[in-house]
């Protein structure tokens, strides 16, 4: 509904598909009929709270009415006069600097208390993956102390305006060592539970109080349309219908429902992506939405709706650009459009209140950078996430105000909103956060109640054939699986880390694993666990449990462009451990474990009973709950997917409303406990190389040399890791150096022929030729049969998961774990690797622009010398090529 379809490349207009999921919806339960708007063309439509539902919340509307405009909202807060006077004074009095240090929203690894003092910042942020001295396992004492530094350091400015602390809370206080985590939005939205979410809201809003901050980066209100998109797990559906009633409860929840404000002991909420983020082509994260206005307006834009007439104090921009040349629509990157920010946020949908920019997102506008984009801020952008160039940008902004290339009104406004959404969150008469409400509070930190609660609440039972499930209290149940004792996996992206990796259940103190869960439901003696199910005998137990599934990605990392759905391409390990134990004298038991649909058909077929248990967060008891016959099974399985889940590997994007609907099993499918459902075998083909891979592009006949002696052109060497992920080059002396890893000139054929790369375990980095210019059609390599080959000396085995990616244009790539493959090697020795370009065709690769042909990243202390990097004809026949299955 936001794209060509699939099948026939042609496009309905909005409201055509609008209509058409009307009419599929038609007899279906939990699936809403759309209704065309009387007034179209009328007046500009008008959008309040939400009609109430059980409990005082907002009810999932049985249909929303076709909008022929963006409507004007009316927010819950109104504007205070006496706010908007003290706002006046206050800005009248303050300079241009003081002004633009409002406006300048740094990274705490970036910035020292004096440093907000110095420059006068009116906000902080810490991203994922970055505590105060940055330390993981930060006590919330620690955030305190930091939180109190800042607030300490702004009330000694000139104009005294207390600094707020923005921070990723996106399921829970997730960042934070010790905390309750929920489940992750797509479980939520499987709950259909508007009330859920508010009590959520509510508990995160206490977490975050407890360590200090004023601001929460969340709810995100992506209505994702391809699942292919590494953040479908954000989105609560692919239904705006849920979208809008949950966006209108999670900013109650947060903010704390205060009539002209934000209650004492709720943070400021902040609606995001706007717009269209979970609208991309193919799902790339950061990419083009292609949708038509009336598309824009009534599904992408029904979670602002909801959240803006809650009282959302504040707004993010998203990364993707809204473009679509047929239809007229050329806004490119929304951080650079007036349009969207002013035009249609700030004047049709009438917000007053801050519009902030996403992590470095003014830097993807054309011609402007990280550190200054004078057409971001006219834009509309009102407070600018500069993490680390925060320096340079105030001093190129303030330049820009003065050379009348930013408007000083514009600035005034965006300082104007900035005071008051500062004043409504009380900020301005608040002690320093560590004397607040909630501060210090371990029990604030912890609300596993609820979220054993919002698990139960979360899970769909998609198969039980017999019965299975629930079972008996007696039973004697073999677990297996790697996600099964694995907080990590459970919780998923964007929990202690960015990218929810490098986790251990050690980090989570106050969790609980899926098998924790059942050994506390079953009594110890009873459960048996073997993660890869060897030298175990099925047969001996009553069932076994398999708990599978994704591990964790967050954004860019988690796309899986060209890749296709199918689970077992993924993670071939899960199917190898049901192979061991379907068929073998127990019935089987499926957990799943993901933050998306997935083509599992084969898993499926492997398993007597299937539960989508999505990303549960840190109560695995609560998946224990539903498996096992006892108190919580009056309720039962009461989940319902919010998301169509595929019948085949390639089938997205999966919609309702799509011609071609056809999906296993449809939105809002979902049995009851004590159900069996009935679903048979079913087809277990998949494509061999992904979907879409384009044929074509003749054979190739002559190596690629890419690296030989030297840089090969048009490729070149770089490094990369946190201290510049952009890539910092290899000089021409054959060196480059970061904190985690350094790369000079070694002898490996002959002399100074190859770069000898030295990570020393200071955190993830990369090595890697690349093509600057962009990607090129290397199809030809694949139909040739060949393979990416490289000659190596292993000075130091890599000590943790090491990869080999080819990419096209990140974040489209593709990986092969190499780990096993170094260690392998023999130390001090010269070997030849030969990876076939197939086992990377295999897992999505887009051959048609390849731009970073050899890539090694790991994640641990590693050093190897790479030499004669090159792409060979023919060479994936050779006897001594690597199997694809060996590198996994």
């Amino acid at each position: 509904m936001t794209r060509p379809l699939a099948r026939s490349g042609a496009r309905r207009s909005g409201l055509a598909v609008l209509a058409g999921l009307a009419l599929l919806a038609a007899g279906a339960p939990g699936i809403p009929a759309v209704a065309a708007d009387a007034a179209a063309g009328a007046r500009q439509p008008e959008i309040g709270g939400p009609s109430l539902g059980a409990g005082g919340c907002a009810r999932i509307e049985k249909s929303l009415p076709v909008l022929a405009d963006w409507p004007k909202v009316k927010s819950r807060i109104k504007r205070n006069p006496a706010d908007e006077k003290r706002v006046a004074k206050i800005l009248a009095g303050m300079t241009l600097a003081e002004k633009i240090g409002q406006m300048t929203q740094p990274e705490i690894a970036a910035i020292t208390p004096e440093e907000v003092r110095q420059y006068g910042i009116g906000s902080v942020l810490n991203g994922g993956g970055s505590w105060p001295g940055r330390d993981k396992h930060a006590s919330p004492q620690a955030w305190l102390d930091l939180a109190d530094a800042y607030w300490q350091a702004s009330l000694g400015t000139r104009a005294k305006i207390p600094v707020i602390w923005g921070i990723d809370a996106v399921h829970g206080n997730n960042n934070v060592y010790g905390a309750t985590v929920f489940p992750h939005n797509i479980g939520l939205g499987a709950a259909h539970d508007p009330c859920l979410v508010r009590d959520i809201g509510a508990a995160t809003a206490a977490q975050i109080r407890a360590t200090g901050q004023d601001w929460a980066f969340a709810p995100t209100l992506a209505v994702v349309r391809d699942d292919r998109w590494g953040r479908t797990y954000e989105g609560f559906s692919e239904d705006p219908r849920i979208t809008r009633a949950y966006g209108y409860e999670a900013v109650n929840g947060l903010q704390g429902g205060h009539p002209r404000g934000i209650g004492d002991r709720g943070v400021i909420a902040t609606a995001k992506h706007f717009i269209g983020d979970g609208g991309t082509l193919k799902g790339i994260d950061q990419g083009v939405n292609p949708s038509s206005e009336a598309e824009m307006v009534n599904m992408h834009g029904q979670g602002y709706y909801g959240a803006l007439a809650a009282g959302a104090q504040t707004v993010m921009v998203s990364f993707n650009s809204w473009t679509n040349t047929d239809l007229g629509i050329d806004e490119g990157k929304l951080h650079g459009s007036r349009r969207a920010v002013t035009d249609i946020l700030k004047q049709k949908m009438d917000f007053d209140g801050v519009v902030v920019s996403d992590w470095n997102g003014i830097g993807q506008v054309a011609g402007c950078t990280n550190a200054s984009c004078a057409r971001a801020v006219n834009a509309g952008v009102d407070v600018v996430m500069v993490p680390n160039d925060w320096k340079a940008f105030i001093a190129n902004t303030i330049g820009q105000v003065e050379a009348g290339e930013i408007p000083m009104a514009r600035v005034d406004d965006a300082v104007t909103r900035i005071l008051r959404v500062k004043l409504r969150a009380g900020v301005f008469d608040a002690p320093k956060p560590s004397g607040r409400a909630l501060a210090g509070s371990a029990h604030a930190l912890e609300a596993r109640k609820l979220a054993r609660e919002a698990v139960r609440r979360s899970q769909v039972l998609l198969k039980n054939n017999g019965g299975v499930l629930p079972l008996a209290r007696s039973s004697k149940v073999l677990v297996v699986g790697k996600s099964a004792d694995s907080l990590q996996n459970q919780t998923g992206g964007w929990t202690l880390t960015w990218q929810g990796t490098g986790n251990t259940n050690a980090d989570f103190p106050n969790g609980t694993t899926i098998l924790g869960g059942l050994r506390a439901a079953l009594g110890e003696a009873d459960v048996t666990f073997s993660e890869t199910a060897d030298g175990v005998d099925p047969s001996a137990y009553d069932a076994v449990v398999a708990v599978i599934g994704e591990t964790p990605y967050a954004e860019g990392v988690g796309d899986l462009g060209r890749r296709s759905l199918e689970a077992a391409k993924l993670y071939p390990g899960d199917l190898a451990v049901l192979d061991k134990v379907s068929g073998r004298g127990a019935p089987v038991v499926t957990v799943y474990v993901s933050g998306r649909p997935l083509w599992v058909n084969k898993e499926l077929n492997r398993s007597d009973a299937f539960v989508a248990a999505w990303l549960p967060g840190t109560e695995g008891g609560g998946v224990a709950d539903l498996l096992v016959r006892g108190s919580h099974q009056e309720a039962g399985y009461t989940g319902t997917l919010s998301y169509s889940w595929p019948k085949s590997a390639c089938q997205t994007p999966l919609n309702l409303g799509d011609e071609d609907y056809e999906p296993l099993f449809p939105l809002g499918y979902g049995l009851r406990s004590g159900q069996s459902g009935s679903v048979g075998t079913l087809d277990e083909t998949g494509p061999e190389f992904g979907c879409g891979q384009p044929g074509g592009g003749g054979e190739a006949s002559e190596d690629l040399e890419i690296f030989n002696r030297a840089d090969v052109a048009p490729y070149r060497s770089f490094i990369g890791s946190a201290d510049n992920w952009g890539g910092t080059e290899i000089g021409v002396d054959g060196e480059a150096a970061h904190s985690a890893i350094g790369v000079v000139q070694s002898d490996v054929n002959v002399q100074q022929d190859g770069l000898k790369a030295t990570w020393n375990g200071g955190g993830p980095a990369q090595f890697y030729l690349q093509d600057p210019a962009g990607g090129s059609d290397l199809r030809g390599y694949l139909n040739a049969d060949a393979a990416l080959v490289f000659d190596t000396i292993v000075h130091q085995a890599p000590a943790a998961r090491t990869v080999i990616s080819v990419h096209c244009g990140y974040p489209c790539f593709s990986e092969v774990v190499a780990t096993s493959l170094f260690q392998g090697l023999p130390a001090g020795s010269k070997a030849t690797v030969k990876i076939p370009i197939a086992c990377f065709a295999a897992t999505g690769l887009d051959l048609e622009a390849v731009n970073t042909p050899f890539l090694v990243y790991t994640e641990g202390a590693f050093s190897a010398s790479f030499a004669n990097v090159r792409w060979v004809p023919k060479a994936a026949e050779d006897a001594d090529a690597r199997s694809c299955d060996s590198l996994t």
